[in-house]
């Protein structure tokens, strides 16, 4: 019952996450199942996380479907390509020791971190949908940008939100809210591409599953609350989850060599 609980409240705090900053909530899934819920495989968290990151950024697409934030020729391009590389990178997550792929999955989020801190606030979209006019040159970036996003999603198994709205943004100049709904059609195809790799192979926990999107769901309806209250300040909670991903991640990486 006492991991059930733990379950439920990690799936909250991811939930929340997502709900509160449209993305991101997805990379603390792995070290909430290993460190606070107490999976001691760290590939069984990782398909774990996987099936439930998916099943989360499935009931988040809708919502942002309808609100019209989804731009779908890009954002199925970009899924398309992307799985594909989210079933190598599964396959060579898998091969990998575990303990090495907790530290290496570290360094990715504080890698993640840095790029947001740095980030800057964009004077103003660009965007160009992408059509029959403009395929020679979007299509070629969008396909690369997203077979290489996909191939990192699945070989640490997650969700890749934190790289797809950047790699949106670098392949299609998207603005920030339309990249955020777009990068959930990738977010839910790599998660449950992840997790269906991962399932084959035995290494899912389905009732934490069941536990941790219990109370993802939960956290997504309060975070969304929250994050309509706070909209004008949307940067500086992207600042803010920076730092936290990045605290986390040295937290993991320690873990990983000190035990």
């Amino acid at each position: 019952m006492m991991q059930d609980a733990l379950a439920i409240a990690s799936g909250s705090m991811v939930g929340f996450v997502l709900g509160l900053i449209g993305g991101g909530g997805s990379i603390l899934a792995v070290p909430l199942l290993v460190y606070v819920v107490g999976v001691k495989s760290p590939h069984v968290a990782i398909g774990t996380g996987a099936v439930a990151v998916g099943l989360s950024a499935l009931f988040s697409l809708i919502g942002h479907v309808r609100l019209g934030n989804v731009r779908w020729p890009c954002a199925l391009l970009y899924a398309t390509t992307g799985i594909g590389g989210a079933a190598i990178g599964a396959t060579l997550g898998k091969q990998f020791d575990g303990r090495r792929l907790l530290f290496l999955f570290g360094g990715l989020m504080i890698i993640v971190a840095a790029s947001m801190i740095r980030n800057r606030a964009q004077s103003g979209p660009r965007y160009v949908p992408l059509s029959t006019s403009t395929a020679a040159v979007l299509a070629p970036r969008l396909a690369g940008y997203g077979f290489a996003t996909g191939l990192l999603s699945g070989f640490f198994g997650i969700g890749g939100g934190f790289l797809v709205v950047p790699g949106l943004i670098a392949a299609a100049d998207l603005p920030m809210l339309a990249a955020i709904g777009s990068s959930l059609v990738s977010v839910t195809a790599f998660g449950l591409t992840t997790a269906a790799t991962y399932a084959a192979s035995g290494l899912v926990d389905w009732w934490l599953v069941l536990m941790f999107v219990t109370g993802g769901l939960a956290g997504s309806l309060f975070g969304g609350q929250v994050s309509t209250r706070l909209a004008p300040q949307k940067q500086l909670l992207s600042q803010i989850f920076a730092g936290i991903v990045a605290v986390v991640g040295v937290y993991v990486i320690a873990r990983g060599l000190f035990g």
